[in-house]
């Protein structure tokens, strides 16, 4: 099926009017894959030239990115879910050969998140969403770089709408083994969420933020250009994609029963009304522990603490209603 809708490799000569479109064909449980015939049809039908190149494995589409800037494109579109848009991004934000806000990014949502595309009111519709791309409009938005713990070394990696660190992290930590298996829903999350509740343990830690240190033993924190993370969960809601600043939200050690009772507060925007909720705006924060804890970052799993997180203010161009 694969070879029906997909060339493997980027194109050797392009002109610059094309679309790069990067595809995850594992998106949402093969979502990806399903769906691209339709989608394909779509931006057919609305006359915009594009080269389609599916994604291979984990981190291909950073690499896909890179490669297509080289060779010419200027505009790119990831189809897929937040994971998918977050790699596209580091492509674009990684490569040398042009300055990363003269490419411009846009989506396709098939993932089961989307949190990216619903701060910035993306259609969920593939027709709405390709609307978008025809129309545009553009506009800057701020990301994050973090840097973390892997395999005894430190990595970086830039992310585009929020990360999590400790209960969130573990969470997503299991989730993803799942889509890993081929499993990938909305109710995976859900269930993961609730019984990590009753296994996970809060964890000391100390934050630096702007030279003001906090200790103590926290259950969860949320670093975010966005405000939204697993599936419309509002967990920093005073963030804005564009204001040169990273929001962040600390949750105190908080007992398993207050936390399913305060879960509405997490999708109406009023997580600060917890008494155990401190929210803050910084442009870099460093965050250790004792023991390690997980990161995630835009839906994917990558290191553990210690943490430095710092503001890229206005680096990446992006196509939005």
């Amino acid at each position: 099926m694969k070879k029906n809708y997909f060339s493997a490799k980027i194109k050797t000569k392009v002109t610059e009017r094309n679309w790069l479109v990067i595809v995850n064909p594992n998106a949402g449980g093969r979502r990806g894959e399903h769906e691209w015939p339709g989608i394909k049809k779509l931006l057919e039908k609305e006359g915009i030239p594009f080269d389609p190149v599916l994604t291979e494995a984990p981190l291909h589409a950073i690499s896909l990115a890179e490669e297509g800037i080289a060779k010419g494109y200027r505009d790119i579109v990831a189809v897929g879910g937040d994971g998918t848009l977050n790699e596209v991004a580091n492509g674009i934000l990684r490569q040398q050969k042009r300055p990363a806000t003269e490419i411009n990014l846009g989506m396709i949502t098939v993932g089961t998140g989307n949190d990216w595309a619903r701060m910035f009111s993306v259609p969920a519709s593939f027709a709405g969403a390709v609307r978008v791309l025809k129309e545009k409009k553009t506009r800057l938005q701020d990301v994050c770089k973090v840097t973390f713990g892997t395999n005894g070394n430190s990595a970086e990696r830039f992310f585009v709408n929020l990360a999590g660190i400790g209960f969130d992290a573990e969470v997503v930590k299991r989730t993803n083994r799942e889509k890993m298996k081929g499993h990938s829903s909305s109710m995976i999350y859900i269930w993961y969420l609730l019984t990590t509740l009753f296994s996970y343990r809060s964890t000391r830690f100390q934050i630096i933020a702007e030279d003001r240190e906090r200790k103590g033993e926290y259950f969860d924190i949320s670093i975010g250009i966005g405000k939204y993370n697993g599936g419309g969960m509002i967990t920093v809601p005073y963030a804005i994609a564009d204001d040169g600043l990273l929001d962040v939200t600390l949750i105190r050690k908080i007992g398993k029963w207050e936390v399913i009772r305060n879960l509405p507060l997490l999708f109406n925007g009023q997580i600060e009304r917890n008494k155990k909720v401190e929210i803050f705006r910084t442009r870099s924060i460093e965050v250790t522990s004792n023991p390690p804890v997980n990161l995630e970052a835009d839906g994917e799993s990558l290191g553990t603490s210690p943490f430095r997180f710092e503001v890229v203010p206005s680096a990446l161009r992006v196509i939005v209603p």
